[in-house]
C-alpha cells in the first residue's frame, strides 16, 4: 500500500474510533433574562445549544414558564438546538419532595414535561433540580428514569444537570456534611448517564455566599469532580462539562432587621468585577495552580475577596473538554463571561 494511502486511511480509521480527538465541542450556554437574551442573539453562531432556565415545576407536578419568542426565532436560524431548562423554583426541596412522593404529583409532572416539550416542538428539556436530600436519591432516580422514558417516545431529548462531588464522603464538618445532604449526594451520576442523553456536570460554586472566600471553580477541584463521575463508570461522551462564566465577590454587610453582620458572597459578572477591583485600586493577581485570579483590598480597615472567572480560566478549564474527549461543556451564564471569551471559543458542534 502506498505510505501515504496508509496514513490516510491510519487517520480515517482513528477519527472513526474516536481514538483521536478531532470533534468540534457541543457548547450549551444558559440563558435567563433579557440581558441573557441580547447575549444569546449576540453569540448565536458559536452556540450549539440554548437552555433557557424559564420553567418551574411546583409541588402539585404544575409548570409554568414560557420562552422568549426571539430565542425561538433566533435558534432556528442559527441551527442552535432549543434545550430549555426547568428547575423547583427557588431550589424549593419540600415541594419536589411532594413530587417524589405524592402519586398525583408524580404523575402529573410527567404528563407536563411530556406535553411541554411535545408541543413547543422543542429539541428537549434540561433537568435542573436541585436542593433534594439525599434521602430521596432512589426515588429521584426512578422519577427521572419514568419521565425520560416519556419524554423519549415524543422524541424529545433530555439532559440534566447535576452538582458535582469528590467521592461518597459526607465531610468532616457540619457544613459539609449539609452541602452532601442537601445538594450533592442525591445523584447516582452512572444512573442518570445511563438513562438520560447527557449530564451536565457543574463543576462550579466549589465557593459560594454561604461559604468562605475561594476560586468559583478551581482547576484541581474541576478536574477532581470530572475524573471521580468519569470513575464511575460515566462515559466520557455523555459529559457536559460544567463551566463558570461568574465572578464571586465577598464583603461585609449588616442586616439591620437581625441586627447581626456577616460576610456576603455574590456572584457578579466579569465587567462588574473589574469595575469593583478598579475602584479598589488594586490588580487582580494570577493563580496557576486555580487558574484563576483574585485580589484583597481594605475597606475601612476590613478586608474584601473577588475572585475572577475571566478568558484565560475559560480556555484553561474547557481544555478539559479536548483532554478527557468528552461531549462539549455548559456554560453558567451567558452574558456574564469576559467578552475575550469569545475569541477562544472557536467553531463548536452545530
Amino acid at each position: 500500500m502506498n505510505p501515504r494511502t496508509s496514513g490516510t486511511l491510519a487517520l480515517v480509521l482513528l477519527l472513526a474510533t474516536g481514538s483521536l480527538y478531532a470533534q468540534r465541542p457541543e457548547a450549551l450556554w444558559y440563558t435567563r433574562d433579557e440581558a441573557t437574551t441580547r447575549a444569546f442573539l449576540q453569540h448565536a453562531d458559536q452556540i450549539s445549544i440554548v437552555s433557557p432556565q424559564v420553567f418551574s415545576l411546583d409541588g402539585n407536578g404544575v409548570i409554568r414558564g414560557k420562552v422568549d419568542p426571539r430565542i425561538v426565532a433566533k435558534a432556528k436560524e442559527a441551527h442552535v438546538k432549543l434545550i430549555p431548562l426547568f428547575l423547583n423554583p427557588g431550589f424549593d426541596q419540600p415541594a419536589f419532595h411532594r413530587v417524589l412522593n405524592t402519586p398525583a404529583s408524580w404523575r402529573a409532572a410527567i404528563n407536563n414535561l411530556t406535553a411541554l416539550c411535545r408541543d413547543n416542538h422543542f429539541d428537549g428539556l434540561q433537568y435542573d433540580v436541585e436542593n433534594v436530600h439525599v434521602r430521596d436519591k432512589e426515588l429521584f432516580t426512578k422519577f427521572v428514569r419514568e419521565s425520560v422514558d416519556s419524554l423519549h417516545r415524543v422524541h424529545c431529548s433530555v439532559s440534566m444537570a447535576v452538582v458535582p462531588r469528590l467521592g461518597e464522603d459526607r465531610g468532616t464538618n457540619s457544613y459539609h456534611e449539609w452541602i452532601w445532604d442537601n445538594w450533592r449526594g442525591v445523584y447516582d451520576y452512572k444512573a442518570l448517564a445511563d438513562t438520560v442523553d447527557f449530564i451536565s456536570l457543574m463543576t462550579y460554586a466549589q465557593h459560594t455566599g454561604g461559604s468562605t472566600p475561594g476560586p468559583v471553580a478551581g482547576f484541581p477541584w474541576v478536574e477532581a469532580c470530572l475524573k471521580y463521575t468519569l470513575s464511575l463508570g460515566v462515559p466520557p461522551s455523555k459529559i457536559s462539562l460544567g463551566l463558570a462564566s461568574y465572578s464571586d465577590w465577598w464583603y461585609p454587610t449588616y442586616d439591620s432587621t437581625r441586627k447581626e453582620s456577616r460576610v456576603r458572597g455574590k456572584d457578579i459578572s466579569h465587567s462588574t468585577a473589574m469595575q469593583i477591583v478598579n475602584k479598589a485600586g488594586v490588580k487582580p493577581i494570577w493563580d496557576d495552580t486555580q487558574k484563576a485570579s483574585y485580589a484583597m483590598w481594605e475597606n475601612s480597615g476590613v478586608f474584601e475577596h473577588i475572585w475572577i472567572e475571566d478568558a484565560r480560566s475559560f480556555k484553561e478549564k474547557a481544555s478539559l473538554v479536548e483532554k478527557y474527549k468528552l461531549r462539549g461543556y455548559s456554560v453558567w451564564l451567558l452574558g456574564l463571561e469576559d467578552p475575550k471569551t469569545w475569541d477562544d471559543v472557536g467553531k463548536v458542534a452545530k
